[in-house]
């Protein structure tokens, strides 16, 4: 606000304005409290503080009756065309929530997406009954418009320029291996020493197999690995870790209930891979409303109910 700008003044809430209306309906304030669920001391001070946000008297009262006063009928006049224009706003949403149908093509990675899609999407069918949407399970790349995919769900921030992105959740990737493999192999105790252990690799999308890319948050480094098992299958890969096989590279929201457990333990604490949660879509798509509709749904429910936190 600049200098010169006199400071607004404070607006009346719509509650106000409708504790207000009933009670010159109802031609008193115990008779509108009843109506309302409340309480009479409460409607009062409701109405005293809409009088002083609106600067003016509304009722005049005495023992037996109340009447408006001159400003009371000019505020409940404009009171009734706020509360109608709420309702058209209200209804509005409404009816355009029921517009929202169609179809929705998404995708996602077969760890993140049978783990944790269900039950999102069962509560996005829930919040939009008319939607039809249909999750394709897949580890390899995705061409969204080529396939016809709407969204896609990706952990992992290689992402390519031509996409649009909308940021689910955050997640790293970190180092771990179990108690047994330590205790046989020993625990490194900086990146070089990655090379002369048994790393497991799962080869995911278009990753250069056989490296890491890690980060402590200052320093980055390409980090070479060698691998006796490999598998195209995160779930595949994180079984053979758990049987002390060696060091797997795997996302936060997988294996932190087995670091919890003592199942698996994380090397090199100071060291990760930034793989975050997104959705992806295309230019295709972007105007779409149900697509609108279905990302910021999906934000919500992973800001409420975030993987990391399983």
């Amino acid at each position: 606000m600049s200098p010169n700008e006199t400071p607004r003044a404070a607006w009346p809430l719509v509650e106000d304005l409708n504790v207000f209306v009933t009670v010159v309906r109802k031609e008193s304030f115990a008779n509108a409290a009843a109506e309302l669920g409340l309480s009479p001391s409460y409607v009062s001070k409701r109405i005293a503080l809409l009088e002083k946000s609106l600067g003016m008297r509304l009722f005049h009262r005495s023992a037996r009756a109340i009447h408006l006063t001159a400003d009371g009928h000019k505020a409940l006049s404009g009171a009734l065309s706020v509360l109608d224009s709420m309702g058209d706003f209200v209804s509005g949403l409404a009816a355009w929530r029921d517009t929202i149908e169609g179809n929705i093509q998404m995708s996602c990675s077969f760890g993140f997406g049978s783990v944790y899609m269900p039950d999102a999407l069962s509560a996005l069918a829930e919040r939009y009954p008319a939607l039809n949407i249909k999750l394709t399970l897949t580890d390899r790349v995705v061409d969204l418009i080529e396939e016809g995919v709407d969204i896609e769900i990706r952990v992992g921030d290689d992402i390519k320029d031509l996409y649009i992105t909308r940021q689910l959740s955050t997640n790293n990737r970190v180092l771990c291996a179990s108690p047994g493999y330590l205790a046989k192999h020993g625990t490194p105790e900086n990146i070089a020493d990655l090379k002369s252990h048994k790393c497991l690799v799962i080869q995911e999308r278009s990753a250069q197999f056989g490296v890491w890319p890690l980060t402590n948050g200052e320093e980055s480094v390409q980090t070479h690995v060698s691998s006796q098992l490999s598998s195209n299958s995160g779930s595949v890969v994180l079984s053979w870790a758990l049987k002390g096989h060696g060091i797997i590279l795997r996302s936060q929201w997988e294996v932190q209930r087995h670091i919890a457990r003592g199942e698996l333990v994380q090397v090199l604490p100071d060291w990760h891979q930034a793989a975050n949660i997104w959705a992806v879509y295309s230019n295709r798509t972007s105007g779409s409303a149900k697509l609108k509709v279905c990302i910021d749904f999906l934000v919500d429910y992973f800001q409420r109910f975030p993987p990391v936190a399983v």
